[in-house]
């Protein structure tokens, strides 16, 4: 059984395990100054950027979810971008992905955003199936102008 809950300072070890693990598998780094900063936005109250644990049955970090607000042209609500999931090998295809996109589905429901939604690469064949039992796949095609490393 896996629980969800929103992130707390003292899961800072646990965060930083699994955001490299993250990073790892998308072959991408970031200096530690960035991925602090990133880990306080997540605990600032007052920041659109808010992030969640997967816990298993002993209590151990299993996934992580980071998701964000904004305003958007379409709608008189804000959109949930969902920007970040990862969950430890170990623990794949246990459900824990699909507890993770729920937390945050029922986020946005409470907050009053129109829609969730979220990226990931064409190959990522294993998210893929599980975006695919619990979303619609919008069709659309990510273009984007890098302004720095």
């Amino acid at each position: 059984m896996v629980t969800i809950h929103a992130m707390t300072p003292e899961d800072d070890a646990e965060w930083r395990a699994l955001w490299n693990g993250y990073l790892a598998f998308y072959e991408a780094r970031l200096d530690a100054e960035t991925s602090a900063a990133a880990f306080d936005r997540l605990l600032d109250p007052a920041s659109p950027v808010h992030g969640a644990f997967a816990r298993d049955e002993r209590g151990d970090a299993v996934g992580l979810v980071h998701w964000l607000t904004h305003p958007a042209t379409w709608t008189r609500t804000d959109y949930c971008y969902l920007e970040d999931l990862f969950v430890a090998p170990a623990a794949r295809r246990a459900g824990v992905g699909a507890a993770l996109i729920a937390h945050v589905v029922t986020w946005a429901r409470q907050h009053g955003s129109a829609k969730v939604y979220w990226l990931t690469e064409e190959t990522n064949e294993t998210a893929r199936a599980l975006y695919d039992r619990v979303a619609t796949r919008s069709g659309f095609i990510q273009y984007q102008v890098k302004l720095t490393d």
